[in-house]
This record gives structure tokens, C-alpha cells and sequence, in this order.
């Protein structure tokens, strides 16, 4: 369903966006493998600027009036 490198960098996001926490070994060897040490470090800030953005946003009041199309798709490994 997703490319190696998809899957390595959805696992990563579900560690950031839930219960944060060092990645498993295997992880971190996908990461490593897939993305350089400047695209961890982007993939890792875009996430987290996006994830601070969205709590803002609802704090604020200004997440939007109508229920918005949601699609759920299991993240490998999860």
C-alpha cells in the first residue's frame, strides 16, 4: 500500500503526534536508511510546526464551522 520510505515517515509522524517517545530501533533504521539527517530534521519540524499550528487554531476558536470529509487510513505498524 505505501512505499518503504511512505511508511518509515507516517511511523515517525504517529510517534510526534501521539505519545511522543524515542523510535524503535527497526525505525530508526528505516529513517535512517530513507532520509538524511536534514530530511529527518525538516520531516520532524514540519510536523511539529503543523501539529502546534492546528492547537492554536482550536484554542483560538477558528478550527472550521462545518464538519470537514475525513478518510482513515491505518499507518503501518500501528
Amino acid at each position: 500500500m505505501f512505499a518503504e520510505h511512505e511508511s518509515a515517515a507516517l511511523q515517525l509522524t504517529d510517534l510526534l503526534i501521539g505519545m511522543p517517545g524515542a523510535p524503535t530501533e527497526e525505525l530508526h533504521k528505516a529513517l535512517r536508511t530513507h532520509f538524511s539527517e536534514a530530511e529527518l530534521v525538516e520531516l520532524s519540524l514540519g510536523v511539529g510546526l503543523f501539529l502546534g499550528m492546528s492547537k492554536v487554531l482550536i484554542t483560538l476558536g477558528l478550527e472550521p464551522a462545518e464538519p470537514m470529509p475525513v478518510t482513515v487510513i491505518p499507518t503501518p505498524g500501528s
